[in-house]
């Protein structure tokens, strides 16, 4: 592949990493889970992707998310936070915030309307990314760092790109059923080694995938215990609460579109220097490893752990309904030096060829009533 070049310290941070990993192999008798491959490859105590010192998110990244795009992302999060707010608590929790920009565009955007948020709790598991949102969140007072959800929450939860970087387990196809893809070392390299899918695994496919058993010899997916972990924990939260909403955020799709013959080789993608491939072995730390998002077996988790599943929108629609074309209307059109970079980023996330169809909005939460100009856009009925 021909890819940037890392600096020296990047490649010895990522040559100890590759040790770490191999040393694991070798003690679990030569090969370990896609799973706890791509955990290590994330988040290993200093050395993993999200847990280690390298730029992740904007132009000097690897990859641009919506609230780096534009503030009007947050603004529109905001005006939909605003109207469960007032069916709840003054307060918010977010999983995962990045540079924390999407933190400070809904604070900033509250300020503007008025709306007093008590506490602003951030779970963030990486401490270059905490260290940069404490920063950046130094003139809200009202922000709070956690290690984990709480039991119980009122108010809203956001969560933008949470669930696609959680680990997820490989599986192919034979004529005498499913495998696993786990990871061995072959020659000094980091390889993949198929072995026979144990009872959780299959159990988690019978679950997850429709008609796993007609799928063609060879196809290759994900299988997202892991998230389904996450959505039954969130929905635990929220349940024990009394009246909140979850808006997730993120890229994929309904069972019924993920696992489609067009997908036989799975929807596992890197990003590295904004450039994205496949392959999850290169340079281990140094790049960001995804998989596409299966909305129905998140939607599935959260109910089963009694939450409720209040709306399942792509992201235009979503941002259409949370007044997001009123929130660029802010800058007059005729300054065009402001506003045309402005209406470029929105296009960009409304765009059914860009982010606006491929990027879903799943909330989840109890005893509450989302803007009825958000719920035109519901799709529920196609998880």
């Amino acid at each position: 592949m021909s890819l940037p070049v890392p600096s020296s310290d990047a490649l010895a941070a990522s040559h100890a990493l590759s040790h770490l990993i191999a040393a694991e192999i070798s003690r679990n008798d030569g090969a370990i889970s896609f799973a706890r491959y791509m955990e290590l490859a994330l988040y290993a105590p200093d050395l993993g992707y999200y847990s280690g010192g390298s730029a992740k998110l904007g132009k000097d990244g690897d990859f641009t998310t919506a609230p780096e795009l534009t503030p009007l992302f947050g603004s529109a999060v905001a005006q939909a936070a605003a109207a469960i707010i007032a069916q709840s608590a003054p307060q918010i929790l977010e999983f995962g915030a990045g540079t924390g920009k999407l933190a400070f565009d809904i604070l900033t955007e509250m300020a503007v309307a008025g709306v007093a948020i008590e506490r602003y709790f951030i779970v963030e598991l990486s401490g270059e990314l905490r260290a940069r949102q404490q920063e950046k969140l130094r003139d809200f007072p009202q922000v709070v760092w956690l290690d984990e959800f709480p039991d119980a929450f009122d108010g809203v939860v956001v969560g933008n790109e949470v669930l696609d970087a959680m680990p997820v387990h490989l599986i192919t196809r034979h004529p005498e059923g499913w495998q696993e893809l786990q990871v061995t070392v072959r020659d000094g390299r980091f390889d993949y080694l198929e072995a026979p899918a144990g009872p959780e695994l299959l159990a988690q496919i019978a679950l997850q995938i429709p008609e796993h058993d007609s799928l063609p010899v060879g196809y290759v997916t994900e299988v997202h215990g892991v998230a389904c972990g996450f959505m039954a924990t969130l929905a635990r939260m929220l349940r024990n609460g009394r009246a909140n909403a979850a808006f997730l955020f993120d890229y994929g799709f309904p069972a019924h579109e993920y696992y489609l013959g067009q997908r036989a080789t799975g929807t596992l993608m890197c990003h590295y220097r904004h450039h994205s491939h496949p392959d999850p072995f290169y340079y281990p730390g140094l790049q960001d490893i995804t998989a596409h998002v299966d909305f129905t077996a998140m939607a599935l988790a959260a109910q089963e752990a009694g939450a409720e599943v209040l709306a399942y929108l792509n992201q235009a629609g979503f941002l259409i309904g949370a007044g997001a074309g009123d929130l660029l209307l802010r800058t007059d059109p005729s300054d065009a030096m402001r506003y045309l970079p402005q209406a470029k980023a929105l296009q960009k996330l409304l765009s059914p060829a860009e982010m606006g169809e491929l990027f879903k909005v799943l909330v989840i939460g109890k005893n509450v009533v989302l803007p009825d100009a958000i719920t035109a856009h519901d799709r529920s009925h196609r998880l």
